[in-house]
């Protein structure tokens, strides 16, 4: 990745919104500009940056390994001084600054050192600069995110493969764990797994609860690869579907089909939200879908642009985001189907057919005697 010209980017963009200094805790912003990644704890760390200079304050335990990747001067305290001092050389480094951008994930306690060490200055979030930045991808990125959605077509097979009466959302979340692994990702971020009336809560818990003929499985899936995220939603079915399932299924298909079919570079974002609404609320079903069609994808999970209907920017070259829509019937079950996209290329970074090209996951007929179906 090409961090120096991350690193220009970002100061320029500072210039443009007139931020005088930027500090970053640990998180996907400080990864974005430098690559590392420390555990974020109680103990204070921060990359600033001013228009000219840069400094980072560590504690002593992460200091080595970021040698590997900070190129700016080191403050560097121990766990028995504490940052006072270390904090202080950064007040006299970067004088009294007007604006500062303040990481968005810093924890409430690292933002009041800042402000107590900056007390007249106004504070805005970093993503003002930063999420345009992230927001647009390189080639090389959009590469690292299509490994990264492999590993959750793995993951899908390992879970389908393992759906069996009887069998638990736990164990078949553990199943995805492993696929998601044996694929190579180093990081699973969220398994999400319901069964039957569970699948109708957009974001359940994966539960204790067994699997039993005539439940359809939602399977929510997120790794990460090299710092990129995946995140995949696919359905399966205990058995022979309900007419009722097939109906809604097909109904949260089409909305997906219209969705991918309105993307090109120049398209007002809000478009691809209302295509896929239409379907779902010309069938009968618009209170059913609460949430937006999706959302942008990178080194964070959810990060901008937000598919809705009120975002008003268009689609431009380098966006990667999900198609999710979805049908949730309380007290019966829901349905949602997910794909990671480009703005200039509506065909999913994921291979994991919505129709699953394994032989024993039927769809196209639904079969009796198929154990499970996966859509």
């Amino acid at each position: 990745m090409d961090f120096a010209g991350r690193m220009t980017a970002v100061r320029r963009a500072m210039q443009h919104h007139r931020i005088d200094l930027l500090a970053l805790p640990p998180g996907d912003d400080l990864r974005y500009l430098t690559g590392f990644s420390p555990l974020a704890d109680e103990r204070p760390c921060y990359l600033f940056l001013s228009a000219k200079a840069g400094a980072f304050l560590v504690p002593t335990l992460n200091a080595d390994q970021a040698e590997r990747y900070i190129r700016q001067p080191f403050l560097v305290y121990a766990d028995a001084d504490g940052p006072a001092s270390a904090l202080e050389e950064v007040h006299s480094q970067f004088g009294s600054p007007r604006r500062v951008a303040a990481g968005d994930v810093m924890r409430a306690d690292a933002l009041l050192l800042l402000q107590r060490q900056w007390d007249d200055a106004e504070y805005v979030t970093a993503s003002e600069i930063l999420a345009p930045l992230r927001m647009h991808k390189t080639a090389e990125e959009i590469d690292v995110l299509r490994r990264a959605a492999a590993t959750a077509d793995r993951a899908v097979e390992a879970a389908t493969a393992a759906c069996r009466s009887g069998v638990s959302e736990i164990e078949i979340a553990q199943a995805a764990t492993a696929g998601f692994h044996a694929a190579g990702a180093t990081e699973v971020t969220f398994t999400v797994v319901a069964f039957g009336p569970n699948s109708a809560f957009p974001h359940h818990q994966t539960s204790t609860r067994r699997m039993e003929p005539g439940d359809p499985v939602l399977l929510d899936l997120g790794s990460k690869l090299d710092g990129y995220c995946s995140d995949i939603t696919r359905m399966a079915f205990l058995g022979a579907p309900s007419p009722r399932y097939r109906e809604i299924h097909r109904i949260v298909e089409d909305a997906v089909q219209a969705a991918l079919a309105s993307i090109k570079p120049g398209t007002p974002i809000r478009e691809v939200d209302l295509a896929a609404r239409r379907v779902i609320e010309r069938a009968g079903y618009g209170q059913h879908f609460m949430h937006r069609t999706g959302h942008g994808i990178g080194l964070s999970g959810h990060e901008p642009p937000s598919i809705t209907h009120t975002n008003e920017m268009p689609l431009e070259a380098g966006m990667a985001f999900s198609v999710e829509p979805g049908i949730y019937l309380r007290g019966e079950f829901g349905v949602r189907l997910e794909e990671i996209v480009g703005s200039t290329c509506p065909e999913s970074l994921g291979c994991a057919s919505r129709r699953s090209s394994s032989s024993r996951l039927r769809v196209t007929k639904f079969s009796a005697s198929s154990r499970v179906m996966c859509e």
